[in-house]
């Protein structure tokens, strides 16, 4: 009989990477005045934290489509966190380039895992329903 072999959450890449992220994020956000984190800081920093809570979370869950749902919610924070309030902070020039780039270039990776992860939840989903029973 083959033994299963459970990958801790913690040690997932993509939970890594969003990890990563969000420890770049809190330097920008502790850089920020008081005003600037009220406004835009906040959502900023509860977007990017929000990455590797929800894949956390979805891989705590049994179900896969339960699990798909919470990764979603992942790749929807990820969508707020860089697309839209870090590219804002940058713009309005609250970020230096160098931050800008060093969070663009983790993000890149975690685009690219996060929606690995998904699409190979999805099809692990998809193999198990075809499984006789």
């Amino acid at each position: 009989m083959e033994k299963k072999v459970y990958i801790q959450a913690k040690d997932l890449q993509v939970y890594q990477l969003a990890r990563q992220l969000s420890g770049l994020a809190w330097k920008v956000y502790d850089a920020l005045s008081w005003q600037e984190k009220k406004t835009m800081g906040d959502q900023f920093i509860t977007s990017t934290d929000s990455i590797g809570a929800n894949i956390i979370e979805g891989y705590g869950r049994f179900h896969y489509l339960d699990k798909i749902r919470f990764f979603y919610i992942a790749r929807a924070s990820f969508n707020e966190s860089i697309y839209h309030w870090l590219d804002l902070l940058f713009e309005r020039k609250k970020i230096k380039e160098e931050a800008y780039l060093a969070m663009n270039a983790i993000a890149k990776q975690l685009e690219i895992k996060l929606n690995n992860f998904i699409g190979a939840t999805y099809n692990q989903y998809k193999k198990t329903k075809n499984e006789p029973r």
